[in-house]
């Protein structure tokens, strides 16, 4: 009963954090706050999922952490390409 209300409460705040993200991203247009944003809701989704369907196989939890590894690779790829665009618009201006 208690890992469900911790998965509940997970799944929240994840949701939460995505909608946040979303909505900065909407204001800004930064694409950090894009990959942010989809990493955290589809963690949400993934947890509420997870705890409803209560996966027992193998496979099933290998969907599960496979969804979680696509969630932290989108932030992974989010800083990259932030810290990649930074060194780019930096490098043009010190040609010009």
């Amino acid at each position: 009963m208690i890992e469900a209300f911790l998965v509940g409460v997970i799944t929240a705040t994840s949701l939460t954090a995505g909608v946040f993200f979303l909505r900065f991203w909407r204001t800004t247009r930064d694409r950090l706050f894009l990959g942010f944003g989809a990493a955290f809701t589809i963690e949400g989704v993934n947890r509420a999922l997870s705890l409803w369907l209560h996966p027992s196989s193998e496979s099933d939890r290998l969907l599960v952490y496979g969804v979680r590894f696509i969630a932290f690779a989108l932030i992974l790829i989010a800083i990259i390409d932030k810290n990649s665009s930074g060194r780019r618009s930096s490098h043009r201006r010190q040609i010009r």
